[in-house]
């Protein structure tokens, strides 16, 4: 069979045979048009129909034919790379009952998953561990790599806090509930610019109000606090020396 002879080429007034496609076309505009329409040829509408039905048997997954896959399939998930995954992608703490909600576990299994995993870190030498931080569980790396990690990490020179900063800072993390005034007792100076950078930094919050004269305002450290020096509770801070209790008179 030669090849097809360009439309442009045809002798003046040749008819030029419509595709299926054009076909179809014409029909369509013929009918918004109100045109009578001639009856499909039966050659056609059984070809029509043995298209259809090849479609309709053509498998939904079109790479179903293709032969088995080159890479090895995925592993079921278990609770174990559930809680992995989850714990790789948050960036905040999670509780046990939060973990088991998600999962669709139990708390118990939840804790016995994370012992698991640890050993597995611990076995095969990995970087990082699940702890315990702030009442749940989050996945960090090991002290033994922050050299490196510092090298990487740029922190803006607003988030640093001032040797001043980290004096109050510690203060309240140890005595409070502490009231201003009893700050600044311990300190010797005002702590008022220093109170509100912490609180904006949202490490420090307003816990209550002192039952004493005046009812000052009483300060507190935040989840985020325990979050920022890796501590689950606070009885996870370092032992140090008793800091000095003002006088009241």
């Amino acid at each position: 069979m030669g090849a097809p002879v360009p439309e442009s080429e045809l002798p003046e007034g040749t008819d030029v045979p419509l595709t299926q496609g054009e076909r179809d076309i014409d029909r369509v505009i013929g009918v918004l048009l109100g045109e009578p329409q001639e009856a499909e040829p039966q050659e056609d509408r059984e070809q029509a129909t043995e298209d259809g039905e090849q479609e309709a048997s053509a498998p939904d997954n079109p790479s179903a034919d293709l032969g088995p896959a080159s890479s090895e399939p995925e592993p079921a998930p278990t609770v174990e790379s559930v809680l992995e995954a989850i714990l790789f992608a948050t960036d905040e703490p999670l509780t046990d009952g939060k973990l088991a909600s998600i999962v669709e576990t139990t708390v118990k299994q939840v804790r016995t998953s994370i012992e698991n995993l640890n050993a597995r870190y611990t076995a095969e030498n990995h970087a990082f561990r699940i702890e315990q931080i702030a009442g749940g569980y989050q996945m960090l790396t090991l002290n033994t790599y922050n050299p490196w990690l510092k090298k990487m990490l740029r922190v803006r020179s607003d988030s640093k806090l001032s040797p001043a900063a980290m004096e109050t800072l510690a203060i309240i993390a140890y005595k409070q509930p502490i009231i201003r005034a009893d700050i600044e007792a311990i300190r010797g100076v005002a702590v008022g610019d220093g109170l509100r950078n912490l609180m904006y930094k949202g490490l420090v919050k307003i816990t209550g109000r002192a039952e004493i004269l005046g009812r000052p305002m009483l300060y507190g450290t935040t989840r985020k606090f325990l979050e920022v020096f890796g501590l689950n509770t606070l009885k996870d801070l370092p032992k140090v020396e008793e800091l000095k209790n003002p006088d009241r008179g």
